[in-house]
């Protein structure tokens, strides 16, 4: 199962379908300090610093098994204007355009859950229109991260369009064991130079995660996002304000705050994802990103649906 993967960022989707069985013939990125990391991590993938509003001439990995990428999400965020399509940012129809030229199986396609807003009911219509005349069969659905074992709530919109003809696309079933408690994902992080409060606070932190807010290039730093966000925070007893370098030392009074490890684990990446660049940029990769470990349940699915041909429907015997 092959793939090419766009605005991959700091390579949560790309893991996850790595996880699910897709070789990644190509993931593209403009952010050099995301494809850094996604080189750090894996040599073997072709990793293209690629700007896709300029020229690329992306024919050489047609016939690709699936096309994915989280296209960017401020044309369609509640913390922006919700400009749509009038949006600059808009990269949708470059990825239509892209799925014309890579015929691939399938394609899946993620962004925040405003774009199911009914104000983008038109938008999201004109989306699917395009991926008929392709030959596909377009499904949207909203998915929680922490209904498939993320300790954080995340909900994200996910595309998934299947080529005509081949098996229908079913989506992942949440799982049955709810997932950890802040306080369970990260006790052993709070704890790690010895800070003697790492229990009571954990005791605290017993509820999943509110959704990570990673900012952009022209606005957010390495905080946990605006006020409403980090007012959630503050209820599971952790300062949102900045991005803590380390986990708190023995004798530390307050609330503490998270590290870029400890958001990285909210986010279902293994400890031993390195995300390259200083504290701003590397939080920015892990709040931006999307959570392995949904990816790859999507791309489970995915990959059974275009595995397998439709099956043909019994005839009457007369």
């Amino acid at each position: 199962m092959t793939s090419v993967e766009i605005c991959t960022g700091a390579g949560g989707q790309a893991l996850g379908l790595h996880k699910a069985g897709f070789v990644h013939r190509a993931v593209v990125e403009i952010d050099p300090h995301a494809c850094a990391t996604l080189r750090a991590n894996h040599p073997e993938w072709n990793v293209l610093e690629q700007d896709l509003l300029a020229e690329w001439d992306a024919s050489a990995y047609a016939g690709v098994d699936l096309l994915a990428g989280g296209v960017p999400c401020p044309p369609f965020s509640k913390a922006g204007r919700q400009l749509g399509a009038d949006d600059e940012r808009d990269l949708f129809p470059r990825a239509l355009d892209l799925a014309e030229v890579l015929q691939p199986k399938a394609v899946m396609l993620e962004n925040v859950r405003g774009l199911l807003d009914p104000v983008f009911a038109e938008y999201r219509e004109g989306v699917n229109q395009r991926l008929r005349d392709l030959g596909y069969e377009p499904s949207w659905r909203l998915l929680n991260a922490s209904d498939y074992g993320v300790p954080q709530l995340r909900p994200r919109v996910i595309l998934v369009a299947i080529r005509k003809g081949l098996r229908e696309f079913e989506w992942p079933e949440p799982q049955k064991e709810p997932a950890l408690t802040v306080g369970e994902a990260l006790k052993d992080l709070m704890a790690a130079n010895g800070w003697e409060g790492a229990d009571r606070w954990a005791q605290r932190a017993n509820t999943v995660a509110p959704t990570l807010v990673g900012g952009s290039k022209k606005h957010g730093g390495p905080d946990l996002g605006p006020t409403r966000a980090r007012q959630a925070w503050l209820a599971l007893g952790v300062d949102g304000k900045t991005i803590a370098e380390e986990s708190p030392e023995p004798g530390y009074v307050g609330l503490p705050r998270l590290t870029v490890r400890m958001a990285a684990r909210l986010q279902g990446f293994p400890d031993d994802w390195e995300f390259v660049g200083r504290k701003t940029n590397a939080y920015r990769q892990v709040g931006n990103a999307f959570p392995p470990p949904v990816a790859e349940a999507v791309g489970k699915q995915i990959k059974k649906a275009i595995r397998a041909p439709r099956k043909k429907p019994l005839r009457s015997v007369a």
